[in-house]
């Protein structure tokens, strides 16, 4: 099954909703960096959440950033979206491991430890929005219902989850993301708290077959609701030679002179993806021309 977002409103327009089938992309992001199994499901959640936000981005250009960093072994997370919810991300350590309190329970909150949460958007402005927050769990879906309250002011349900098979590959990957919109009556609010406090993890529910058709039906029951869209979702890089040659050139005409007479070469690896850029020295000092031209 391809992986894709719902997006949906109910309640006359008070509750705005996401839900999000990510087990492909959890699980192409784990190849690609050969994370440890509580690697993974940090990974992914964070994966999950930074799509369906970004399925709330307006514009073609508008970019999402999540970077979470702790004092856990997984040292940091970083995941970016954008408003076709085209995702990519790492983790700052991803061989990083910690012990599991019981066996099955990947222990997220311990592997990215105490720590803060940052949310950037681009959406086109001057200058990109910055939201800060420290971290309350290191759960991820816990840390982003906080930011929601604290710092947008917008009372929110974030639910994530990531089931990783005994062979480390990805089970399991999805979640939903649930705000209420101002002026939402008190019956609207008391019987959504009582939907999602009733709910069972989303992937234990998606493990027993369940789409995610039917796990947003059970978090909007009792109320009437339009699914409005159905965005599919894709692990994307978008690096290229030509980006990686402007990152050169911005280390600033003294560092990449060095580089091109000492090393007289360089390798620069994408962190969302792996791929190697090699220059040579011919390439290296036809970018310190450019480089000293600006």
């Amino acid at each position: 099954m391809e992986d894709f977002i719902l997006r949906a409103t109910a309640a006359n327009g008070f509750i705005r909703a996401f839900a999000v089938h990510s087990t492909k992309t959890v699980e192409e992001a784990r190849r690609i960096h050969d994370t440890t199994p509580v690697a993974t499901a940090a990974l992914g959640r964070l994966i999950s959440a930074a799509a369906m936000m970004g399925a709330t981005l307006k514009n073609e250009k508008d970019r999402l950033t999540l970077q979470i960093k702790g004092d856990g072994p997984l040292e940091g997370l970083l995941v970016t979206s954008d408003a076709n919810v085209n995702v990519k991300g790492y983790v700052f350590n991803p061989q990083a491991d910690v012990p599991e309190i019981y066996p099955g329970k990947l222990e997220v909150g311990m592997a990215v430890g105490h720590g803060s949460m940052r949310i950037i958007k681009d959406i086109g402005l001057r200058e990109p929005y910055c939201g800060t927050i420290e971290l309350i769990s290191g759960e991820i879906a816990e840390d982003l219902t906080y930011y929601f309250a604290k710092s947008e002011q917008i009372p929110s349900a974030v639910g994530l989850g990531v089931l990783v098979d005994m062979d480390r590959t990805v089970r399991q990957a999805g979640g939903f993301f649930v705000q209420l919109m101002p002026g939402a009556p008190d019956e609207v609010i008391d019987k959504l708290e009582d939907n999602i406090n009733r709910l069972p993890y989303t992937t234990d529910l998606m493990d027993m077959g369940k789409t995610i058709e039917e796990i947003l039906g059970m978090i909007l029951t009792g109320f009437e609701y339009e699914v409005n869209d159905k965005l599919p979702l894709n692990y994307l890089c978008d690096c290229s030679k030509e980006r990686v040659e402007q990152a050169l050139i911005s280390i600033g005409a003294k560092d990449l002179a060095k580089i091109a007479q000492e090393d007289k070469k360089a390798e620069i690896s994408c962190h969302f993806c792996n791929k190697k850029y090699e220059f040579n020295e011919e390439e290296l000092m036809s970018l310190l021309a450019e480089a000293l031209e600006d």
